[in-house]
């Protein structure tokens, strides 16, 4: 499919009361770049696409015009299996990346089978001023560095983090909430020594504290740590 028969698709499978939705939990996104098609019919469009040549034609063609061309664009990227063209790819889609849901959605699977190969690239990521840049290498050392690959010197980095971005603080919140479900012990110090930024710091607790991986105890413990809030209203996610 061409550009124009991939947006003629988008146009037919579009969801008014879905697109309707989109535009208020997307307030980054111009609305009139929402044309509203659901995920599952996405990635069912992108299994297709990841099988045609003439696909490579549609991930140059960038900035894309919808916001579900770049949905689309994230997870024919999410279906490359080797990892030298995945990261080539990821590395041009990245600046034109403007909103939480379209990073999220970004996670290559190649990137699942080989991580380590990763780091240096997300060290140049999370240094970046792009905020969904940033996110979206907070996002992967949440993937994949809070388990067996787990060192000391990842939540360091994000840690390290200091943004006024609404989606990025949300995203640091996130890594350290889901790190005290899998490295509690760990990654207490940097609630119990406040060494994160206070929204960020008090957010993280929060998430916490909502988990069901956490245990009433640390629950009861974490709310303890709660500092004064500083002023981050939240945007919408």
């Amino acid at each position: 499919m061409n550009r124009d028969e991939i947006v003629a698709e988008l146009l037919r499978l579009r969801d008014e009361k879905y697109a309707r939705m989109q535009v208020r939990i997307l307030p980054t996104v111009k609305p009139d770049r929402i044309i509203g098609v659901r995920t599952p019919e996405l990635r069912a469009m992108a299994r297709g696409l990841s099988r045609e040549q003439e696909t490579e034609t549609f991930l140059r063609d960038l900035p894309h015009p919808y916001f579900d061309e770049d949905q689309l664009h994230a997870f024919v990227i999410s279906l490359e299996k080797d990892f030298d063209r995945c990261l080539a790819r990821v590395e041009a889609f990245l600046p034109f990346i403007d909103n939480w849901a379209t990073c999220d959605q970004l996670s290559p699977k190649a990137f699942r089978k080989e991580p380590e190969k990763l780091l240096p690239s997300i060290q140049t990521w999370i240094r970046s001023e792009r905020t969904y840049t940033v996110r979206f290498a907070i996002g992967m050392l949440m993937q994949h560095f809070l388990d067996e690959r787990f060192d000391p010197a990842y939540p360091e980095l994000v840690a390290g983090v200091r943004s006024q971005e609404y989606y990025v603080n949300m995203m640091i919140a996130w890594y350290f909430a889901t790190a005290l479900a899998k490295q509690y012990e760990r990654v207490l110090p940097y609630l119990e020594e406040k060494r994160l930024a206070p929204w960020v710091h008090n957010k993280t607790i929060q998430k916490s504290v909502e988990s069901n991986r956490i245990t009433e105890k640390q629950k009861a413990y974490l709310k303890t740590l709660r500092v004064k809030p500083a002023g981050m209203e939240a945007d919408g996610e």
